[in-house]
């Protein structure tokens, strides 16, 4: 079992991490790690994630009040709270800001095209939350529909939200989300996605079932009656959106 302070110290890292990704910037985003069912250590607000120390790290309670630590909590620790309340196999939470990802959501396009295998097998698709006024319960209200079959979440005009069993795994959650936006944009702006195909997609997800990868997964709806063409066609259709967004 890790220390407090080692505890502390791998939360201060992973805020290392994603301010010097750019998943974050000034006093942005926000990391949380369970330590049992009624206690949590969490990141403070008004911090750059960039300069996170271990004496920084706060306790809360289940609640979100804080127990131990100088600095106060953040105002969105409520949404931390209402993912450990509805998933007890959760022990840690990030939410930043991934640009790229994020400008999807601020573009209204969803993220939910199956084009890296990587991506199907640990985040599936990334459901978009309707916009919620920060530090406030719309936001934590808009994870509910969707909380229990996902690991990754959009915040509409707000960023992404990942969890995981581990802090590591969390982080790496978040990372994944924002890489699979960045491959999607730029097939975008080449002029066309194409997905994996229906077949190599159930294999994917036969695969994931083998593996026995943790966290939660949707699997994937396969539309067997829409045909090739029809498939191109949907996919055009995305791609004229984007292209249109861009000014292209």
């Amino acid at each position: 079992m890790k220390s407090p302070f080692e505890i502390k110290k791998e939360i201060c890292e992973v805020g290392h991490k994603l301010y010097a990704l750019g998943f974050v910037a000034a006093n942005d985003g926000n990391i949380s790690v369970k330590i049992n069912d009624h206690e949590y250590y969490c990141t403070p607000t008004g911090v750059s994630k960039g300069s996170l120390t271990p004496d920084m790290i706060i306790k809360v309670d289940e609640n979100g009040k804080k127990l131990e630590g100088k600095l106060n909590p953040s105002s969105e620790i409520k949404m931390h709270m209402r993912v450990y309340r509805d998933r007890p196999d959760v022990n840690a939470v990030v939410h930043a800001h991934p640009p790229i990802a994020t400008a999807f959501t601020v573009a209204d396009i969803p993220l939910d095209q199956y084009i890296l295998p990587e991506a199907v097998l640990t985040i599936g698709e990334v459901p978009t939350c309707d916009y919620g006024t920060p530090s406030t319960m719309e936001i934590p209200d808009s994870l509910a529909p969707y909380i229990q079959n996902h690991d990754a979440f959009l915040l509409r005009n707000h960023g992404a939200l990942t969890v995981g069993c581990n802090l590591t795994k969390a982080q790496f959650v978040m990372e994944e989300v924002e890489f699979n936006a960045r491959i999607c944009k730029y097939a975008m702006e080449l002029g066309a996605v194409h997905e994996i195909p229906t077949e190599q997609l159930k294999k994917l997800m036969d695969l994931r079932k083998k593996m026995n990868l943790p966290g939660r997964h949707p699997g994937i709806e396969i539309e067997e009656e829409v045909n090739g063409a029809e498939k191109d066609e949907l996919v055009s259709e995305i791609t004229r959106k984007v292209l249109s967004a861009l000014g292209k």
